[in-house]
């Protein structure tokens, strides 16, 4: 889901800090400190979570303090700085794509749950992987960044076509049936942030793609899904199949206003979509296009997401996993209740339930939900290392003028080498 900024600067990331984040006593044996963001979701999962698990713990008490991702970030690298991770709280939250590189730069930060009686095998496989390092877990997965794609049915009838045509396909597919929908109807089926690249990455790691290879260094060049994912989406772009506007609120717009047939994003664009209410019904969600020509395609991705970290500061870790455990990672019934803020789960148990069994009369009736968790289940693992970020930022440049005509192989060069740069190499 799209963060939100709750919190600014370095000095309020301090403040909280020092006002919460003291170790806990012994009579306080029973009690967790929880940072994370976004009062209607991750904070009101957490209560939930709480909740659930004060039925077989009464004396159980959890602290959550409202603290933003940046914020989150800032005060793991100043512990570690520092070398005193005692103003760190007993969990916090952290995204995916952040997650392996936290570990790797700060390891003695994170508490290892490989053996804390979590079952991570009941969650999506792809998801588990982000909070994963040399074979060890170090996150409890939490909400559900799974990739869909959506469309408008009533302007896919328009040109004779169902969301049928558009499932199970693979890019060239789609791309033809989406130029008889802007051939009959003038109205392109998808529409992006020029300059984000979370399309590329999504389509990527469809294959199960990786900007590293195993020992870390960047592989763009001479990287068959990396030039298929680039080449692709220019074609999608110089067709006008895809148009690229200038912000989120643009590009939430186009869908809003039906300047575009759908889009396919996280499924936490859904919350975005409802909010055109007139357009309840006329909306379908089915899996992505896979990629041409790669033997590794497939039709399922990621797109954003979470983790539950629990730090070497918390006092009774055995608690802090098996409050985790209890919940995140082993109550249905905690995902039933969640479902209310848009949190779709990639505990797969979850799946099977009869709120996940639900039809939603805004995309048609479908079973959305346990639609979603099926797509979790399916989705590729990818590599995302130390440096992931500064490899997106590369190809984001790459694309951008691969889009504007530039020539591809010396744009995937200039990629692999801003990236060596990043790392001295």
């Amino acid at each position: 889901m799209k963060l939100r900024k709750l919190m600014s600067g370095v000095l309020a990331a301090s403040m909280v800090i020092g006002m919460t984040c003291m170790p806990a006593s012994a009579e306080e044996a029973e009690k967790l400190t929880v940072w994370c963001w976004d009062p209607a979701f991750n904070i009101f999962a957490m209560e939930q979570a709480a909740e659930i698990y004060k039925q077989d713990h009464p004396d159980f008490e959890l602290e959550i303090v409202e603290t933003a991702w940046d914020d989150i970030q800032v005060a793991v690298t100043t512990a570690a700085a520092a070398g005193d991770y005692s103003t760190m709280p007993d969990i916090f939250l952290m995204q995916d794509n952040a997650f392996q590189k936290n570990v790797i730069n700060y390891p003695d930060l994170f508490t290892d749950l490989t053996d804390s009686g979590i079952d991570f095998s009941q969650f999506a496989p792809a998801k588990a992987a982000y909070s994963t390092v040399d074979g060890k877990n170090f996150g409890v997965p939490f909400d559900n960044g799974t990739a869909i794609a959506c469309y408008r049915t009533d302007i896919l009838e328009q040109a004779g076509l169902t969301v049928d045509d558009f499932t199970d396909v693979t890019w060239s597919q789609f791309k033809e049936n989406a130029q008889k929908v802007l051939d009959e109807t003038g109205v392109p089926l998808l529409s992006c942030v020029a300059g984000d690249v979370d399309t590329l990455m999504l389509m990527f790691q469809s294959a199960g793609g990786s900007l590293f290879d195993e020992e870390g260094n960047p592989a763009i060049t001479d990287n068959e899904i990396v030039r298929n994912v680039v080449e692709t989406y220019a074609d999608l772009v110089k067709s006008g199949i895809l148009i690229e506007v200038n912000n989120w609120d643009e590009y939430v717009q186009t869908l809003n206003a039906g300047t575009v047939a759908g889009t396919i994003n996280g499924c936490w664009i859904m919350a975005s979509i409802q909010v055109a209410e007139d357009q309840s019904g006329k909306w379908a969600v089915t899996n992505i296009p896979a990629l041409d020509g790669i033997d590794t395609a497939t039709n399922y991705s990621n797109n954003g997401g979470s983790s539950w970290a629990v730090t070497t500061n918390c006092a009774n870790p055995e608690l802090a996993a098996d409050f985790l455990g209890a919940t995140f990672a082993g109550s249905v019934e905690f995902y039933e209740n969640i479902l209310s803020c848009g949190a779709l789960a990639t505990y797969l148990p979850a799946g099977d339930s009869d709120a996940y069994a639900e039809p939603s009369e805004f995309f048609g009736g479908d079973t959305v939900f346990s639609k979603l968790t099926d797509f979790a289940g399916k989705t590729p693992s990818n590599n995302t290392g130390v440096y992931y970020y500064e490899a997106r930022d590369a190809i984001a440049v790459a694309k951008t003028n691969i889009v504007g005509g530039a020539d591809v192989d010396s744009e995937l060069q200039n990629a692999q080498d801003t990236v060596l740069f990043a790392m001295g190499m």
